[in-house]
């Protein structure tokens, strides 16, 4: 009897994933490249990492070195499907990553305010951070939107709002299983509200995806990427390179506390905006949950978690104090820009380029 011979066909190669959204330089396309299997337009992109940061003016403002982070964490996160899950602990990427992450932190230290160092308890931490908060005095945003914006100016903030809510919680989960006792109880507890307590209908990520549908707005994670500024994804990425590394942990925890003591009141007042401009109640119905809630997270999160992490671990509070600095200091430059485009009647949107 013969032998059966079987002729098999080697596969094709499967296509390259497409992103919502498009490359901002060099490096960025790149990354984009390796990550969606576009082999065909791969290039050096740790090469491109290294002479992307010696050129840049201002790697916080930096389209190309920003977009290039923002897609780098994105792979871990997850939150685009058109990346490939095999890559996400590609040594080559996690070079290149490094590489800007580092330029990246380099940067912030350089640049953010610290205030003065209190003693590691937990009431003098609480005290120091609710302080700091109080001392932000920067132009505000939500003031402005309750009482003059117009439709198109809400809407345009729910569209910068979307590259961080619509992951809200996640990169400051990164820390629970870096914690230990108290830390990481009072995390815990915070983020389990943030997750809906355990309805599904009530995570804080989709009432805001609720917001956007009914603004008439996509709530498809990354839709609205090409449209927002380099001071927004960089705001985004400093929480995911704060959260992704363990040495920076005391950073994340300090940046959530100072995150959760500036909601409450600013939540009161775009919702109030919203209602004034004539939103379907969805839309503001997201800004109301955080109302009550990230008043009661304030409190956890200034001296249940960050004061007790310092308490235990005095040699996290200088990184806990810069990771609440950050916070504040990175969203003012955000809100900043979002307020000086509109004075200059400019959107505060970047111009979509014709394809």
């Amino acid at each position: 009897m013969g032998a059966l011979l079987m002729t098999v066909s080697a596969p094709a190669s499967a296509p390259a994933a497409t992103l919502p959204f498009t490359d901002r330089g060099p490096l960025s396309h790149a990354v984009m490249s390796q990550l969606t299997g576009d082999d065909a337009a791969a290039a050096d992109h740790t090469g491109l990492a290294t002479a992307a940061v010696a050129a840049s003016a201002d790697v916080v403002r930096d389209d190309d070195i920003q977009l290039a982070l923002f897609v780098l964490y994105a792979s871990s996160y997850g939150s685009l499907p058109q990346l490939d899950a095999d890559l996400e602990w590609d040594p080559a990427l996690l070079t290149t990553r490094r590489i800007l992450e580092e330029a990246f932190e380099s940067a912030l230290r350089a640049r953010v305010p610290l205030p003065e160092s209190p003693e590691p308890t937990v009431d003098a931490v609480g005290r120091a951070l609710f302080a700091l908060a109080a001392a932000d005095t920067g132009p505000s945003l939500s003031r402005h939107i309750a009482k003059k914006a117009t439709r198109e100016q809400a809407e345009e903030t729910l569209i910068q709002r979307s590259v961080y809510t619509l992951r809200e919680a996640d990169p400051h989960s990164w820390a629970i299983p870096r914690l230990e006792g108290r830390a990481k109880a009072a995390l815990v507890e915070i983020q389990s509200d943030e997750y809906g307590g355990g309805r599904p209908q009530r995570v804080h990520a989709e009432l805001f995806a609720r917001a956007m549908r009914a603004a008439g707005l996509d709530a498809t994670y990354g839709a609205y990427v090409d449209d927002v500024p380099a001071i927004t994804l960089a705001s985004h990425n400093m929480m995911s390179m704060f959260g992704l590394n363990r040495r920076l942990v005391g950073a994340i925890v300090g940046h959530l506390a100072a995150f959760e003591m500036t909601s409450s009141i600013p939540c009161r007042l775009y919702a109030d905006g919203l209602h004034r401009l004539g939103f379907d109640p969805d839309v503001a119905a997201y800004f109301e949950e955080h109302v009550e809630a990230d008043a009661v997270h304030e409190q956890i999160a200034a001296r249940d978690l960050a004061g007790s992490l310092a308490e235990d671990h005095p040699e996290l509070l200088p990184d806990i104090l810069f990771g609440a600095a950050a916070c504040l200091t990175v969203d003012g430059w955000g809100g900043e820009h979002i307020l000086e485009s509109w004075q200059a009647g400019t959107s505060s949107l970047r111009p979509r380029v014709a394809s």
